[in-house]
Parts: structure tokens; sequence; C-alpha cells
């Protein structure tokens, strides 16, 4: 796995967190988790003290030295889930959750599925970009963003929502991975929480996601924003919430200008509009 900066705690089987060192008073031998299991959602928590891994289900979760952690749950998650923390003497300490269900907005269209691009072309042009995007998730960084409250890169109109789909004569499309939000080609975009860059399309836009700009927030989480005019930033700066980072446009497979903002939480999608909370001034 390749590191930019100073590399986080990786996720080794059997080692996958620090030694605590100043925890919080309210630590115990229990955890202390903070937001809502649901599907599309992210919740924060203290481990138990002596925590020496820590799992949600079969999902290695990092650790920092104070015992703070970042889990999430897939727009598709099941209705449990199980947080498993191990101690110095082989204990475990578990934690059952209930993961809330969503109502999806869908669209049952009565008409057949216009079938995809799969020419020797397209895919030639797709897979180094789809490679390219794998490999800058698998990249640790020494971000901390996770810890903040995210903020929205654009305020505007939401246009498009996670987890929308469409429903073909009974054959289901894919669904939405993130928000859309409205707005003109140039109107700046700035990053929602501190980051790492670990992706920018900058001089040839990607297929589908034209100008693409992909942020790390630590411990798995991290932003994706396509479609941009332009990007100001490079692989391997370090960004803070508020810093500008591009603008809006409409490259890549897009029918006007928007910004579409993904994110992910290893291999979960999750809600931004669940991470960020309601629009600023009610759009």
């Amino acid at each position: 796995m390749r590191r930019i900066g100073i590399a986080l705690l990786l996720a080794c089987a059997g080692t996958a967190v620090a030694q605590p060192v100043a925890r919080p008073a309210a630590a115990g031998a229990d955890f202390q988790l903070s937001g809502t299991a649901t599907q599309g959602g992210m919740m924060t928590g203290i481990a138990p003290v002596g925590t020496v891994a820590l799992k949600l289900d079969e999902q290695l979760v990092p650790v920092d030295a104070d015992g703070r952690f970042l889990i999430a749950f897939d727009r598709d998650a099941a209705p449990t889930a199980r947080l498993i923390a191990r101690l110095p003497d082989a204990r475990t300490v578990e934690r059952s959750l209930t993961v809330a269900s969503r109502a999806w907005r869908i669209e049952r269209i009565d008409a057949p599925m216009r079938p995809t691009k799969s020419t020797e072309a397209f895919l030639a042009l797709r897979k180094p970009e789809l490679d390219a995007i794998a490999a800058a998730r698998d990249v640790v960084t020494d971000a901390q963003g996770w810890r903040q409250r995210f903020i929205w890169p654009r305020i505007g109109r939401i246009s498009g929502l996670f987890g929308s789909q469409r429903i073909y004569q009974g054959t289901a499309g894919a669904y939405h991975g993130g928000v859309d939000v409205a707005g003109a080609t140039g109107l700046p975009v700035v990053a929602p929480a501190d980051g790492v860059v670990i992706l920018a399309a900058v001089d040839k836009p990607f297929t589908l996601e034209g100008h693409l700009l992909m942020i790390d927030h630590g411990h798995g989480l991290n932003s994706a924003f396509l479609h941009l005019s332009r990007i100001d930033v490079k692989p391997g700066d370090h960004v803070t919430q508020g810093q500008r980072i591009g603008a809006i446009g409409a490259t890549g497979r897009a029918t006007g200008p928007h910004l579409h903002w993904g994110m992910k939480w290893n291999d979960a999608r999750i809600d931004p509009l669940l991470i960020a909370g309601p629009m600023p001034n009610g759009l």
C-alpha cells in the first residue's frame, strides 16, 4: 500500500491500532459511540481501553492512539453489524449494532435499459482510469479530516440524491453514488474537510468522471469530486477545510454543469448529505 506524508496506522492483521496514550477521560471498558447506524451513514467512537485490534464485522478498523475510530455503512448495508475489539489478554469486547434501513428514491421506467458501452475501444480507455481510482483509494495518508464536522464543498440546489435508482422494466440500473449540486461552470469548489489529494485528473479528463479530484480524509474515508472544469491542487497536497480545490464543470459524462460529490469508507459508499448535514440556507 502506497503512502503520502506520514503514514497513518496500517490495518495489519492483529496489529490494527497503536498503543493508547492520551485517551479521553470518558474512555472505559466499553465502546463510546457517536452518530447513527444507518445505511449510507457514518459513526465515530472511542474503543475500549487497551484495544489492540478492532473490526466491524470482517473489516479491520484503524484506531488512533487516543482510542478514536471511524466506521460507516454502505448504501445496501445489512440490518445488523458487530463491532469487535480485541484486548491484550485475547479477551474481546463486542457491540451489536442495528443498522437502520432507508427509503431510496426509486423511479420505474416502462422502457428497456439502454445498453452500456462495452466496445473494446471504450474498455481500453476505461481500464487504466479504474486502475488509477483503485490505486488512489489504496493510499494511506496522515489526514485527520475524518475527525472534523464536514461542510458542503459547494452551496447550491441539490439536484441529485445519493442512493436514487431507476428500474427499467424490472431491471435495476446502477444507483446514484453521490450528491449532485447544481451550479454554473467556474463556480468554486472547496474542501469539505482537511485531507490529502490522492488523485487529480488534470491533464486528461476521465471518460465518465471528467476532471476527477479525490481527497483522502484519513481512516479509509475519501471524497471524490466529478465533472470539474478546473482542478487547483495536485496529488500529495495537504488541503484544509474550506480551501478552494477546483471549480464546477460539465466534463466527462454530464448533461450540464454541476458538482457530483461522492464519498466512500473503504468499499462502502456513503451519503455526503448525512455527513455534511442539510444544505445551508435551505437550498
